[in-house]
């Protein structure tokens, strides 16, 4: 049995769970969210908690067990208390913007970066510029926006000049030797 499969989810107050055929749907104060819910796999809401079970005990629908578990968790955490996501911009003349969805990204090439920032997410930008805070519901959205900005302009391995997530820890590598 799957450790993580057979843990219970906490429902919190102001939380709807709908379970269909093969989906789940978790209504919260934040907003909506819905997964379906692979072959082999059932869920039950019992007295305030969510139970994921499975109906065999095959590889596939063992994998399974413990991933719609954690599914199903960060879609109720996601619409009771939200996710959120920082970024830090390193280097001299880098800078972000919000304007209205879009986020313009100023990271050292000749033409200023724009990125559209998909339904459900919220960016806000420090007052310095250099630090991007990234919202929503969806906790792998969220990581995948995340990724994709920090993807155009990775931290530098020599000087460590870029976008990093906020408290990554880079190691830095040794310049050039000087000539003796």
């Amino acid at each position: 049995m799957s450790r993580i499969g057979k843990k219970p989810i906490d429902i919190p107050k102001g939380v709807d769970i709908k379970i269909g055929d093969k989906s789940v749907v978790v209504k919260g104060p934040k907003g909506e969210l819905s997964a379906s819910c692979p072959t082999g796999i059932n869920v039950v809401v019992d007295e305030g908690k969510i139970l994921v079970g499975r109906t065999g005990d095959e590889k596939n629908v063992r994998a399974l067990h413990g991933l719609t578990r954690s599914i199903l968790a960060n879609m109720v955490s996601g619409v009771s208390t939200g996710y959120q996501r920082v970024l830090e911009i390193t280097g001299t003349g880098y800078r972000a913007q919000v304007q209205g969805d879009k986020l313009l990204l100023a990271l050292g090439y000749s033409h200023p970066v724009e990125i559209e920032l998909p339904a459900g997410i919220k960016a806000a930008v420090d007052q310095k510029q250099v630090q991007i805070t990234l919202t929503g519901i969806d906790k792998q959205q969220i990581g995948q926006v995340a990724a994709n900005i920090r993807a155009i302009r990775p931290p530098d391995a020599y000087k460590g000049k870029g976008v990093r997530y906020a408290g990554e820890r880079l190691k830095l590598k040794v310049g050039k030797a000087g000539k003796k």
